[in-house]
C-alpha cells in the first residue's frame, strides 16, 4: 500500500485508510452476528461504533484500534485518557491486519475496564524502571497496549494475557444489566 492516496488534490494517509478499514471490519463482524451497528459521527471522542440489538435492549460503544504488522512490540497506540475510560458499556476492538494484505485480520474484543487497568498498571511499572542510560523515565501521555508486557515483569500481563479476548465477539452480545 502506498503511504499517500491522492484524491482531487487532497491527501489521505495510509494510517487513516488502515483505521477506516479496521472500523469497517469490526462493523462487518457485528452485523454478521445480528447486531445493529453504526459508525459514530465524526469527532465523537471515545466511540467509533454504536451497537445495539434489534429491539434496543442492549447498547454499547466500541472504539477500534487498528494496526498493520509495523514495529516490534505488536501493540497499539493509546493515550493517558484511555486509563480513565472504564465504562462497562465501552469495548475496544484491537484489529491486527498483519503484514500481508492477503492475511485475515485478527481482532481482540476487550472491555474498557480491562484496558484501563492494564494501561495504568503497566505504565506505572514502565515509569518505575530506569531508562536505557539508567535515568528516571519521564511521564508522558503516550501509552501502548501490548500483547505481552513480559519486559516489565507485571505477571498479570505476560504473553497470552489477551488470549481470552481473541475474536470474543460474544462479549458484545451479552445482555446489559440495568444501568
Amino acid at each position: 500500500m502506498s503511504p499517500i492516496v491522492y484524491n482531487e488534490g487532497m491527501m489521505v494517509s495510509a494510517a487513516t485508510l488502515t483505521g477506516a478499514a479496521g472500523e469497517h471490519h469490526v462493523m462487518s463482524q457485528l452485523l454478521r452476528r445480528g447486531l445493529i451497528a453504526a459508525l459514530a459521527p465524526a469527532g465523537v471522542p471515545n466511540c467509533d461504533i454504536v451497537v445495539t440489538d434489534d429491539i434496543g435492549d442492549r447498547l454499547c460503544a466500541v472504539q477500534v484500534k487498528t494496526r498493520n504488522n509495523l514495529g516490534s512490540d505488536g501493540g497499539w497506540h493509546m493515550r493517558k485518557k484511555h486509563e480513565g475510560l472504564d465504562s462497562p458499556s465501552l469495548f475496544y476492538c484491537f484489529v491486527d491486519f498483519g503484514d500481508d494484505e492477503e492475511a485475515a485480520p485478527v481482532t481482540w474484543v476487550v472491555p474498557a475496564p480491562v484496558v484501563a487497568r492494564a494501561l495504568s498498571e503497566c505504565h506505572q511499572a514502565w515509569l518505575a524502571q530506569p531508562g536505557k542510560k539508567g535515568q528516571q523515565r519521564n511521564d508522558n501521555d503516550m501509552r501502548r497496549l501490548l500483547p505481552a508486557y513480559d519486559h516489565l515483569g507485571v505477571d498479570e500481563y505476560r504473553a497470552g494475557w489477551l488470549s481470552p479476548y481473541l475474536e470474543a465477539w460474544g462479549a458484545l452480545q451479552q445482555p446489559r444489566g440495568p444501568g
